[in-house]
C-alpha cells in the first residue's frame, strides 16, 4: 500500500476517487503530488474492480491552483534546479508532462470534477482526462504567458484537440482567467453543476460506465480513439477496428453482451483488463524522451 501525503485515493462500488489534497495551498501542484497521482493510477489500472476514476480537489475553493510557486524544499517551481549539458537529459522533463503522459496511458476512463480554481497545471492536467465536469464556481486559466513560460503538460497536444486551435490560442495568448460558462461554451467542459451537486453528477456518469459496459471494450476504445484519431490514414484505424472486433467477438464479454440484451437483463461481463485484452494490445511502441 502506498502512503499518500498530498492526495487521497478512495474506491467503492467500482469507482475510484482521487482527490488533490493540499487545501491550505488551494491544492497547488508539487512533484510529490504528481508522483502520488501516478502511483494512484498504477493502483487503479491494476485493480479490475475499478471501472472509472474521478478526480477532484479538496475543499470548495480549488481543484488545483497551479504549480506551487513557493515550494517547501526551495526548488524552482517550473523546472529542475540542475544545469545540464543536453536538453535530452531526463532532468529537463516537465513534471506536468510526466503526469499527463501517465493519464494518457490509463486503461480506465478518467472523469474530472472541477470544484473551483484550476489554473496552470490545474487546468492542463484535466486536458488529459476524458470527460470534464465543472462546478458553477470553477475558474480556469492557461496563464503561462503571464508567467514567462509556455503551456506545459503536453497541453499543446491535448487542448487544441478538445476545443480547437482558435480557442486554444486565445486562452493561451491572453492567459486570462475564465469562468465555467466560458469553459463550456468553448468546449472544455461537458456540463456545469451547483457545487453541492458536482460529485453526484460525476458519480452518476461513472456509474453509467461501470454498470453497463465491458471493461475490456472501454479500455480498447479509449486507446483507439486517442491513438488512431491522429493516424495518417483511416486505414490505420480500419486495421485495429478489424482486429479488435475479430478477437473480442470471440470473448466472454461479447457473448454476455448479446445474451443480456436478448434476455433484457443487466450484463455481468466476465472479462478483465488485466487478463483479457486482445493479444495484439498494445499495438504501438511508446516513444522515448530524447
Amino acid at each position: 500500500m502506498v502512503s499518500y501525503t498530498q492526495i487521497t485515493l478512495e474506491k467503492a462500488d467500482g469507482v475510484a476517487v482521487i482527490t488533490l489534497s493540499r487545501p491550505e495551498k488551494m491544492n497547488a501542484y508539487t512533484r510529490t503530488m504528481g508522483e502520488e497521482i501516478m502511483a494512484a493510477l498504477d493502483d487503479t489500472d491494476a485493480d479490475d474492480s475499478v471501472r472509472a476514476v474521478i478526480f477532484t480537489g479538496a475543499g470548495d475553493r480549488a481543484f488545483c491552483a497551479g504549480a506551487d510557486l513557493t515550494p517547501d524544499d526551495g526548488a524552482r517551481p517550473f523546472a529542475d534546479n540542475t544545469e545540464v549539458e543536453s536538453l535530452s537529459d531526463p532532468r529537463v522533463r516537465d513534471g506536468g508532462g510526466l503526469l499527463t503522459l501517465r493519464l494518457f496511458q490509463s486503461t480506465k476512463p478518467l472523469i474530472s470534477a472541477c470544484n473551483g480554481v484550476a489554473v496552470g497545471v490545474g487546468a492542463t492536467m484535466q486536458c488529459a482526462m476524458d470527460i470534464r465536469l465543472a462546478a458553477d464556481s470553477a475558474r480556469y486559466g492557461f496563464v503561462f504567458a503571464k508567467r514567462g513560460i509556455v503551456p506545459e503538460a503536453a497541453s499543446s497536444w491535448f487542448l487544441p484537440k478538445i476545443v480547437g486551435i482558435q480557442q486554444a490560442l486565445e486562452w493561451c495568448f491572453t492567459g486570462r482567467i475564465f469562468d465555467a460558462a466560458e469553459a463550456k461554451e468553448g468546449g472544455l467542459v461537458r456540463s456545469i453543476h451547483p457545487q453541492a451537486e458536482l460529485m453526484d453528477a460525476a458519480h452518476a456518469l461513472a456509474r453509467e460506465i461501470a454498470d453497463n459496459t465491458s471493461a475490456v471494450s472501454v479500455a480498447m476504445t479509449r486507446a483507439m480513439l486517442y491513438r488512431l484519431s491522429t493516424a495518417n490514414h483511416p486505414m490505420e484505424a480500419h486495421k485495429i477496428d478489424s482486429r479488435s472486433i475479430y478477437r473480442l467477438s470471440r470473448g466472454g464479454d461479447a457473448k454476455e453482451g448479446i445474451a443480456s440484451f436478448l434476455e433484457k437483463r443487466a450484463p455481468e461481463y466476465p472479462d478483465k483488463v488485466s487478463e483479457d485484452m486482445p493479444d495484439f494490445y498494445p499495438w504501438w511502441e511508446e516513444p522515448e524522451y530524447e
